[in-house]
């Protein structure tokens, strides 16, 4: 039987707070044996094809404070641009990583392998990328963007060429540091926030 309306009101939205990492996490949460190991602890194993990189990077909100409190997942191409699952995909990349910053400095560390450039549905090409998904503190909806490169060509990607405000696109760049090293921050909002997609 339908209850009516004026009886059951929607429940406000609220912040993951830290569930999110305790029910994603939990041994990063502190939480031990629930799980061998966290899921999505790497998105690669060893033996991976292609070059193996660093990225570093903190999440800011928008008084420019690093949120200790963040967690990410990433999924990625292997090195030849093909996802986990497709023909032809590495066995040694799943392409999926969970992940969160650290707790006192609010630094996360991505290893993986660089991806590849990756075909569209259309056969237009995409260039080399990660997809990412941020939630924290303050965010009731996870948050959606990526890493591009700065060391590759970015010219022809086309999500790249839809954003109007042409600057914006260096916030989904990611900065060489070193030999197979890159930094990303994100910023939620402010100068140089960060370009989140509506998916």
């Amino acid at each position: 039987m339908t209850q009516p309306l004026e009886y059951l009101v929607e429940t406000p939205s609220q912040t993951g707070g830290p569930y999110v990492h305790i029910g994603c996490i939990p041994s990063f949460a502190g939480i031990e044996g629930i799980y061998s190991e966290d899921l999505g602890l790497s998105p690669i194993e060893e033996g991976a094809k292609g070059e193996v990189i660093t990225i570093t990077g903190s999440v800011y909100d928008g008084t420019g404070w690093a949120m200790r409190d963040a967690m990410l997942e990433s999924w990625q191409a292997d090195a030849a641009g093909i996802y986990s699952g497709q023909p032809g995909a590495d066995p040694k990349v799943t392409g999926f990583c969970r992940f969160a910053a650290d707790k006192d400095s609010g630094e996360f560390t991505l290893r993986t392998v660089k991806p590849g450039t990756v075909k569209g549905r259309n056969g237009e090409s995409m260039s080399p990328h990660i997809n990412l998904w941020v939630v924290a503190r303050g965010i009731n909806i996870g948050l959606n963007t990526r890493i591009y490169f700065e060391d590759e060509d970015n010219d022809a990607d086309p999500l790249l060429a839809r954003i109007e405000q042409r600057p914006r696109v260096d916030t989904l760049v990611a900065k060489k540091t070193g030999d197979g090293t890159y930094r990303f921050d994100i910023r939620l909002q402010g100068e140089g926030e960060t370009v989140f997609l509506d998916l």
